[in-house]
């Protein structure tokens, strides 16, 4: 379940000697070839990759000052009776108290002697890192005014981004009411940032203007549709995902039985994997929205495009036909070498097009060449495997490779500098490594 390749490598041996590969037939393989690249890369590969000058860490790309937010005290809160000084030297969290609301009564600028009670609000400054600090430590809330849509409550998987508000946004001089957030899209405003200001105003109070920072919460696809209509930059997706640590043990535990079914051969790995994302959706963990979004649709249509090509390939006879040209060499090549031959073309297939499109390509090639010299095709189709995923040729091989691209500061022609002599020695290793565990 890694990555496609290994997937549709799998059901091919299923669909043509009656059996797919288990959960762990790969891992010992798999294990090898990741121990040497990571020696390689540890030990020489790093030096072979010039220096480049990227943006840095996300942050790099902006300054932003102390959030304002508002914090509840829950009923059950072991911090209710207790100074505000002692709190904040409990947690250790570098945080200003702007003030204090208890019901209708509002202090601003409360005395630190000041004991909290059971359900106030607490309107406070600090840094992102140091708010998370803060409420993990003492388990206080996050304000939210109004209750979101029952889809994103139930789901326990919103997340928190940040966004700018751009000089031309239809959101300035609006405050949240008059936006209405929750309600048109489904999100929380948690806080506001703004340049060189100490804002004292309540959250919902705040106008908006331009180069505003504002902390967001919702799921992924209701902060990115409005953040596009509220005309915002979105600049950082934080770390901090709020939700009930009950609903991450769900999942979790979902996931785990899901492996261990999988392993134990009683299901079928795809069928085990679809029921498992079914039972999320129907407990609420993932609202369907979000499963819909997940989906990679150029990718399914790529293998959509594909798998007819290699069904094809079989049934006309374009595979028996590549697989005999290259045995009429046999007397010459040997089945090690051929195998090291098959690796090496569909490495370089799969740093021109799609991986998981490589292994649908190379498989029946693969199969029939080894059918062709009477050998067992496990060790080819391990090696469509292990081919199908070492794309560092170019950045267009894998998503990886270009996700690194921006940030590194990385060229088109960087790639092969490390991916070149990194598939050479997997190359050198891999093929003694898929003999060792899957003889012919």
């Amino acid at each position: 379940i890694g990555t496609p390749p290994n997937l549709i490598v799998s059901a091919f041996r299923e669909e043509h000697l009656g059996q797919a590969y288990a959960m762990f037939d790969l891992t010992p393989v798999g294990l090898g070839v990741a121990f040497i690249s990571f020696l390689f890369i540890a030990l020489v590969g790093w030096r072979l990759i010039p220096e480049r000058t990227g943006p840095g860490s996300r942050d790099d790309f902006f300054t932003i000052q102390d959030y304002l937010t508002e914090i509840r005290v829950p009923a059950e809160s072991k911090y209710a009776g207790k100074a505000l000084r002692d709190i904040i030297r409990a947690t250790n969290a570098k945080i200003t108290i702007i003030q204090l609301i208890r019901g209708s009564f509002t202090r601003p600028v409360p005395y630190m002697y000041e004991r909290i009670k059971a359900d106030d609000i607490l309107i406070v400054q600090a840094a992102l890192d140091d708010l998370k600090k803060f409420l993990l430590a003492t388990g206080f809330q996050l304000e939210e005014h109004v209750s979101l849509d029952r889809e994103t409550i139930e789901a326990g998987d919103r997340i928190l981004m940040e966004a700018t508000v751009r000089a031309d946004s239809p959101s300035l001089g609006m405050n949240v009411r008059e936006i209405d957030l929750r309600a048109g899209f489904g999100i929380n405003l948690l806080a506001v940032a703004r340049q060189g200001v100490l804002l004292k105003e309540r959250l919902n109070d705040i106008r908006f203007k331009a180069g505003d920072v504002l902390l967001l919460q919702g799921t992924e696809g209701a902060l990115r549709e409005a953040i596009r209509i509220l005309g915002c930059l979105p600049l950082a997706e934080r770390g901090l995902r709020i939700g009930e640590p009950g609903r991450v043990i769900e999942s979790v535990g979902i996931f785990t039985v899901a492996i261990i079914i999988a392993a134990l051969g009683i299901v079928p790995v795809q069928v085990v994997f679809t029921l498992a994302a079914l039972l999320m959706v129907i407990i609420s963990l993932v609202p369907v929205r979000e499963i819909y979004e997940s989906i990679d649709w150029p990718v399914i249509i790529l293998l959509g495009a594909f798998i007819p090509v290699g069904q094809a390939m079989e049934e006309t006879g374009g595979a028996e036909l590549i697989a005999s040209t290259l045995l009429l060499f046999q007397d010459l090549l040997s089945p090690v070498v051929l195998l090291t031959i098959v690796l090496i073309v569909t490495m370089l297939l799969s740093a021109l097009i799609n991986n998981a499109a490589t292994a649908v390509l190379m498989a029946p090639i693969s199969f029939s060449i080894a059918t062709g010299l009477g050998v067992s095709p496990d060790p080819f189709l391990m090696a469509i495997v292990v081919g199908a995923s070492s794309a560092f040729l170019t950045p267009v091989g894998h998503q990886s490779n270009a996700l690194v691209m921006g940030p590194a500061g990385l060229k088109f022609g960087d790639y092969w500098r490390l991916g070149l002599p990194l598939e050479v020695v997997l190359v050198i290793v891999s093929v003694p490594v898929i003999l060792h565990f899957w003889p012919m």
